[in-house]
């Protein structure tokens, strides 16, 4: 039987740490794709800025100064903590080397948790307000007849809904800009933290050594003109009719966005038909094999928690 001193204990410590580091290295979360991480400071952010994309002018008498629209659309952090517990009995016989794989299992959780902040909040996007306090996906956001909004508002959608389908939703971004169509807002990084002192309370309240993780965030929605929601057949022409509602989206005062949709993202029950559409040369199009004009045109984020 092993001594509980501090040599084994420090041992412990970097056999935990070393795990944790190593398996951090070999996770790829898929959230970066499609959100933009934005360092947080205080307990909330306010994006006053949304909503206020100016285009260029030609410079003919005084600078033209787009005011700022303060539409007040803030995203709270929130602390998030995963911990395990290895037995006191554990550590005396020496048999640690077991819980190796919790350790790792454990790193990949929390590189990976974003993935189920950010893809969650897409998923409850028809239900959930964004910064013009309609759902993030809606058909009738305002968009301004003026670019100072003192125009008219028309409702412009960025969603289709077929009453008859039946299956998951699937989603079109643009992804190019250097704000993405949904926001990681990161306050604390994850991290990792150990109680492997004889002394520490749960040492002596529950005979065991614990170690956990913890990280303080949230996500938010970012721009929605950069997204276009589909709850309906996913095929070449309703993928075709999503690329062009997107890419006719303007600003307020008419002037076109240019936006370029290049993600398709899809749960794991619409993998195949996306493929389909994207990979082949030829495709089905009302019974007749015709040449696919949409192999390569988007790239494909298949997301499990979708």
């Amino acid at each position: 039987m092993a001594a509980i001193n501090a040599p084994s204990l420090q041992a412990l410590r970097t056999m935990v740490r070393m795990e944790f580091q190593n398996a951090l290295v070999n996770v790829e979360p898929q959230y970066l794709q499609v959100a933009s991480v934005v360092p947080s400071n205080t307990k909330s952010n306010t994006y006053g800025w949304l909503g206020s994309m100016p285009a260029f002018r030609e410079w003919i008498g005084d600078r033209v100064i787009n005011s700022i629209k303060e539409h007040g659309y803030s995203i709270t952090n929130r602390t998030f903590e995963n911990t395990i517990g290895i037995s006191r009995e554990d550590v005396e016989d020496d048999t640690v080397g077991t819980y190796k794989p919790m350790v790792q299992m454990l790193a990949q959780e929390g590189q990976e948790f974003p993935d189920d902040l950010v893809f969650q909040l897409l998923a409850d996007g028809f239900t959930t307000a964004c910064y013009d306090g309609q759902n993030f996906f809606d058909t009738d956001h305002p968009v301004n007849a003026k670019h100072d909004a003192t125009g008219a508002d028309v409702s412009t959608p960025n969603m289709v809904v077929d009453g008859a389908y039946t299956g998951k939703a699937w989603f079109l971004l643009d992804t190019s800009r250097p704000l993405k169509p949904l926001i990681f807002q990161e306050r604390r990084k994850l991290d990792l933290n150990t109680l492997f002192n004889p002394t520490d309370p749960a040492v002596w309240t529950k005979n065991e050594f614990q170690f956990g993780c913890d990280m303080r965030c949230e996500a938010g929605f970012g721009f929605w003109q950069m997204a276009f929601a589909n709850q309906r057949d996913l095929n070449a022409s309703n993928l075709w009719d999503s690329y062009e509602k997107m890419t006719a989206f303007t600003r307020d005062g008419g002037k076109t966005l240019k936006i370029r949709p290049n993600l398709l993202v899809v749960p794991a029950s619409l993998e195949q038909a996306a493929r389909k559409i994207l990979e082949r040369d030829l495709i089905d199009e009302n019974g007749t094999t015709v040449q696919n004009e949409l192999k390569g045109k988007f790239q494909l984020l298949v997301v499990p928690q979708l």
